[in-house]
């Protein structure tokens, strides 16, 4: 996973650093962004865990000078307590409010609110067969800040909470076996999404 983070950041790095001058047809509406991102999770409800960690990649596509969209996708990685693992898939969009505007913006806060799909599996590290899985719907908000390091490039970070709505799955563990058990109907589980992100603005379509 590191691996694969490192050669993405790599390769942004390496566009920017042969990118020619962003211009802008007007304002900084119709801008087309790609990045890869790094997110850690917080306070996993029903883990027996602390915290999870993973990577994904974005684009975004700012439709005004004050209202940006946010296309993602982020792999989550965590441990149950050394003898299980959970891995969670995110697919989804935010949109991003910017209340302060001025020129030459170095630092650039938002706040940000939106929905993606989650896959949760869960799986015991000694048997594989061993396994819980469970597809659900999710809000997140939040706010955070893009620091532009240069015209094309910034890095974002990100601070928000999510809301999965679904079955709920929770490990239990008795004479250090695990087990799993899903509870039928919806149910409301939330945890903390810390991001930090790395965009490089690639042309402006409008």
């Amino acid at each position: 996973m590191l691996k694969i983070k490192t050669i993405v950041l790599s390769f942004l790095l390496f566009f920017v650093s042969n990118a020619q001058e962003l211009n802008l047809k007007k304002t900084e509406s119709g801008l087309f962004s790609l990045g890869a991102r790094s997110t850690l999770s917080l306070f996993n409800d029903g883990n027996k865990s602390d915290y999870g960690a993973g990577v994904g990649g974005q684009f975004r596509l700012q439709v005004s000078e004050r209202v940006n969209t946010d296309w993602f996708f982020d792999y989550l990685t965590s441990d149950i307590k050394n003898l299980g693992n959970r891995s969670d898939f995110h697919i989804g969009w935010s949109v991003l409010f910017y209340p302060w505007l001025k020129t030459n913006q170095i630092v650039k806060p938002y706040f940000l609110a939106g929905h993606c799909f989650d896959y949760s599996r869960m799986m015991a590290n000694a048997v594989p067969e061993n396994f819980a899985e469970r597809w659900s719907s999710a809000v997140q908000f939040g706010i955070g800040t893009h620091f532009n390091l240069t015209q094309r490039l910034d890095l974002s970070l990100t601070s928000q909470y999510m809301i999965h709505l679904g079955n709920h799955i929770h490990p239990e563990i008795h004479e250090d076996m695990i087990h799993f058990h899903e509870e039928k109907g919806g149910t409301l589980e939330g945890h903390l999404l810390i991001t930090v992100g790395l965009n490089v603005k690639l042309f402006d379509l409008w």
